[in-house]
């Protein structure tokens, strides 16, 4: 089995679960790439950061005038996107009018163009404010636009406790990307 292995308990039987390897997320979850200065400064932060790299580069789907949007580097599902204000900003309640209807109107055009490539039946959008939110980078506010298919929860994730990704991020940036509307 490329990328998978199966265990035994000690009296040799197998545990029936087969594990799929992704070493590249050690480095999210042991927090071996976060910047010596912290995310709060945004010498530090990747949403700072990402928009002044190349998009292939960013992962930068689209942007605007106050927000950008990103592909999440660590997807919950195929196309996770991220909607993020320039600005380096933490609270929901710190962006400003122009600011918060462009984050607005970019989350309703990340749904279009998802459902336009992917045909998504349902998104979870939502927005993590605060460490103890579960905000990994709770200091750059950004707006999650998760799109959800019919069984998307079965028994892989459910069970075999594995997420399936079926396209490099690359790939589906640039598919999105073409997607957007100019």
């Amino acid at each position: 089995m490329t990328g998978a292995e199966r265990h035994t308990d000690s009296d040799g039987m197998a545990d029936g679960l087969e594990r799929l390897w992704t070493p590249h997320r050690m480095t999210y979850i042991s927090g071996e790439d976060r910047p010596a200065e912290g995310y709060e400064k945004p010498t530090g932060c990747p949403f700072c950061r990402g928009p002044q790299l190349p998009p292939e580069e960013s992962l930068v789907v689209a942007r605007g005038e106050h927000v950008f949007v990103v592909l999440n580097l660590y997807p919950y599902n195929p196309g996770h996107l991220l909607v993020c204000p320039y600005r380096h900003v933490a609270d929901y309640t710190d962006l400003d009018v122009p600011e918060t209807t462009e984050l607005a109107s970019y989350t309703q055009s990340a749904m279009r163009v998802i459902r336009k490539v992917s045909n998504a039946h349902g998104f979870n959008l939502g927005m993590n404010q605060g460490g103890v939110a579960g905000a990994g980078i709770a200091a750059h506010l950004h707006q999650h636009v998760v799109p959800r298919w019919g069984g998307d929860a079965n028994f892989m994730p459910v069970i075999g406790r594995t997420k399936v990704l079926p396209q490099l991020l690359g790939d589906t940036r640039d598919l999105l990307a073409r997607a957007w509307p100019s």
